[in-house]
């Protein structure tokens, strides 16, 4: 274009919030404007750490100094926000005081020290003397990756005892990292597609957590700490999210069928007995599950499980379920069972224990790590991890099941069926299911 219209363009752009570089061949840049500076919020006085908390290590390690929060060499706590947060702009400068300095900035992360595998850590590395101070490093190692699963691109960073730009936009799972305005990392956390990095890195998956950052024996500091929150993406019920898809698509029975026996038996079927089985089983299950305003619901008095026509190995599930009151119920993991759902007042619960744990393990804890249920009645969201032999299952946002082996229940002695269907089971009482969505895995 003339210069006229260069001007005429750029003076369109600066009226939308953009700036116009013409070096750049037009490359359309969000203006940092005090505008925009004031839809954040300061996570730093600069004067104390109130609004911060300890994990690990006692506070000695972290202090204020120069309007800094400064990690001193030596330090190995983590210094984590009180507050939680979920889709977010946030905003830093953070200086390395010596080769191979290391720290973390870690995201979505619960109040724990493992924020690598338990949150989400962005890596924080002195680059030019790190291999010298560790040993050979991997891609996702340096400064900015989501550590030891996405690798950043390295060069960005100032000579050590510089102050540092980054700016991390956490979005559903689009992940993005800019250090002193070089993007280094642009990544959506479903391409960590490996069963050995999400059996070790299940953090991937929270939606929320603290952000903090990650002590490792090394002078960092940081300063102009600032968020905006971002809205969550709309969603309608039973429509799955990017890379899902839907199991049930809130109208009527499709890709279910009902039960047929449990797993043993369904195998020693002949062909012919199988399939009067399933018109059996069939006929039941349009008798006693109900699709009710957009659900999957169970209104019979047994136990005649709802199966997926097709058979799954490795996935990620979403699953929301509500529990009337009293209620007992499941979801059965390539035929087996199962994670536990009840109301913390069953019957079959004497201990109070909240839902998600794999009831029928013997091997293993079958409890959950906490208490993550809402009131009966109301709804409650399970995201599962099924990944080899193992499940990973949050709830309601919390990690209640961390990696785990689900056991064989039909025979404890032998490793879990590498495939086969998923199970909403009927357990004598009313329970419903919706948003049903499955992201299969390698």
């Amino acid at each position: 274009m003339n210069v006229a219209q260069s001007l005429t363009f750029g003076l369109a752009l600066l009226a939308a919030g953009c700036a116009y570089d013409p070096s750049r061949s037009g490359v359309l840049t969000q203006s940092h404007s005090s505008a925009a500076a004031d839809d954040f919020t300061s996570l730093f006085d600069g004067q104390s750490l109130a609004g911060w908390t300890f994990v690990g290590r006692a506070a000695e390690g972290y202090h204020v100094r120069n309007g800094a929060i400064v990690a001193e060499k030596g330090v190995h706590g983590n210094l984590f926000t009180e507050k939680e947060y979920g889709d977010f702009v946030l905003r830093l400068e953070f200086l390395l005081a010596e080769p191979g300095a290391n720290n973390g900035v870690g995201i979505r992360a619960p109040l724990a020290s493992d924020t690598s595998t338990s949150g989400i850590e962005l890596q924080v590395l002195e680059e030019s003397g790190a291999e010298k101070k560790y040993g050979k490093l991997r891609p996702e190692q340096f400064h900015g990756s989501v550590y030891d699963c996405i690798a950043a691109r390295r060069g960005a960073l100032k000579p050590i005892g510089q102050w540092n730009t980054q700016e991390v936009v956490a979005q559903g799972r689009h992940i993005k990292v800019t250090v002193n305005h070089q993007v280094i990392v642009d990544a959506d956390l479903n391409s960590v597609t490996d069963i050995q990095k999400l059996q070790k890195h299940p953090g991937l998956l929270r939606e929320r957590g603290h952000i903090g950052f990650l002590g490792h024996d090394d002078h960092v500091e940081f300063r102009n700490i600032r968020i905006r929150e971002l809205p969550a993406a709309p969603t309608r019920d039973n429509v799955p999210p990017a890379g899902f898809q839907a199991l049930f698509d809130g109208h009527d029975l499709t890709g279910w069928k009902g039960q047929v026996a449990d797993l043993v038996k369904r195998t020693r079927m002949s062909a012919p007995e199988l399939a009067a089985a399933q018109t059996q089983a069939d006929e039941i299950m349009r008798r006693d599950w109900r699709v009710e305003n957009g659900t999957l619901t169970y209104r019979g008095k047994g136990y005649e499980n709802l199966c997926t026509v097709g058979d799954h190995a490795n996935y990620e599930l979403f699953v929301d379920w509500l529990a009337t009151p009293l209620a007992d119920s499941g979801l059965y993991l390539r035929g087996t069972p199962q994670v536990q759902i009840w109301d913390v007042n069953a019957k079959g619960n004497p201990k109070k224990e909240g839902s998600g744990g794999l009831y029928n393990n013997t091997k293993t804890p079958t409890g959950p790590l906490l208490l993550a249920d809402h009131p009966a009645g109301q709804w409650n969201r399970f995201r599962i991890l099924m990944l080899g032999e193992q499940a990973t299952v949050f709830l309601n946002g919390e990690m209640v099941v961390r990696s785990l082996p689900l056991e064989n229940y039909w025979d404890h002695s032998k490793p879990l069926a590498s495939t086969g269907p998923i199970e909403l089971q009927a357990h004598d009482s009313v329970v419903s299911f919706k948003n049903i969505y499955l992201r299969p895995l390698p």
